[in-house]
């Protein structure tokens, strides 16, 4: 636990990040990590204002069982799928902690104060699914603060479009490409118009859009060093950087055009850029490195633990780090893209990748509650 001269000494940096305008949401949740006042005390201590899932987190949480044992037996006496299961621990999670977030949701005007929960990720290429399984996870959350998360992929634009209309708050995840990033952003302008068109008030809905950074380094790095020249290596942990910045560019150039101003003048929300993934993959770097270097007004940082500990104690957070760098970020992905590095190629594979990741992380999640529910004596279907 974090003591109040531990928090005192550390939060320089937090404070420094939150008052140049970055959000900080943890990256990270658990039943645990609620029950013990853990999650109250970040937001207390460590300038922590949201919180994100994904069903990674929640395969790690609840895998395990501990700390579910009791739900779980319940779940078990009442003869429950493991789909049904999965979903009422999951979203009593996020309640829970959409409640200890409720202060800091009243506080900013909805701004923050945010608890994301992912659609099943196996819905990712299933509009009408998708849009069906928002709108159950909001009824089933029941709070004002939920963020329901909905993958950037082709299918996944229109739904974002239906559930924004709807008047759902919508967290887009796992967005790699700026081409995608301005189709995100579009869809959510249109779902904007259409919860408008349908009377609804355009001040309580909210949205982020969550840019994924160090997979981006992760993979063009791998294909530099198998180039190994003197110029590729000189590339190596540049990309993923550059790629966030010209977002935060688009983001600026979307949210100041003649189709936002309309919406704006409505009390619409801008949907914040959110920099996802962000502790390093690559230990030669910089612990901090995708906080630091992404320093921007209006945007979100979505931290592991570690990571937020680490920006705690030794981040350099030096104002804005990202407007004004645009021409060197178009410069070195120019550079990567002549080497032979096809970016839409590779932006494209990530994408394929997260959605598989979050299957395979889902299913594990599945089969670990059917395990614990049929060692209870109840065969789970």
């Amino acid at each position: 636990m974090i003591t109040v001269s531990e928090a005192t000494a550390n939060a320089g940096a937090l404070k420094r990040l939150s008052d140049e305008g970055v959000s900080i949401w943890l990256d990270d949740l658990s039943r645990r990590r609620i029950e013990s006042g853990n999650l109250a005390e970040l937001v207390a201590t460590r300038n922590v204002v949201g919180v994100t899932t994904n069903p990674s987190i929640f395969q790690a949480a609840i895998g395990s069982g501990a700390g579910y044992e009791e739900q779980l037996a319940d779940l078990a006496v009442r003869g429950v799928t493991v789909d049904e299961a999965v979903r009422m621990m999951t979203t009593a999670d996020v309640r829970a902690a959409a409640d200890v977030l409720r202060p800091v949701y009243d506080a900013t005007g909805g701004r923050d104060g945010r608890v994301s929960i992912e659609v099943d990720p196996r819905l990712a290429h299933d509009t009408r699914a998708t849009v069906a399984e928002a709108r159950h996870l909001a009824w089933l959350v029941d709070r004002p603060n939920v963020m329901i998360k909905i993958p950037a992929t082709r299918a996944g634009l229109p739904a974002i479009m239906e559930v924004i209309g709807a008047g759902i708050s919508v967290n887009v995840t796992l967005i790699f490409s700026l081409e995608r990033y301005r189709e995100v952003m579009d869809a959510y302008l249109a779902g904007l118009e259409k919860a408008q068109a349908a009377g609804l008030g355009l001040s309580a809905i909210h949205s982020v859009a969550s840019f994924f950074v160090s997979r981006v380094d992760a993979e063009i790095d791998k294909r530099l060093t198998l180039l190994g020249t003197q110029e590729a290596l000189a590339l190596k942990g540049r990309a993923a950087l550059a790629n966030a910045r010209l977002a935060y560019e688009a983001y600026e150039q979307v949210f100041t055009g003649a189709r936002w101003q309309a919406l704006g003048g409505a009390r619409a929300n801008r949907q914040r850029p959110l920099w996802a993934s962000t502790g390093v993959k690559d230990p030669a770097y910089k612990d901090t490195l995708y906080v630091d270097e992404l320093v921007a007004p209006g945007t979100v940082n979505t931290m592991p633990e570690a990571t937020l500990n680490a920006v705690a104690d030794h981040g350099d957070v030096q104002g804005d780090t990202v407007s004004g760098g645009y021409a060197q970020a178009r410069a070195d992905l120019a550079a990567v893209e002549r080497l032979g590095i096809a970016y839409d190629e590779v932006v494209r594979q990530l994408e394929d990748e997260g959605v598989a990741k979050f299957e395979v992380a889902w299913q594990e999640l599945l089969d670990a509650v059917t395990k614990s529910l049929n060692s209870k004596g109840v065969d789970a279907e």
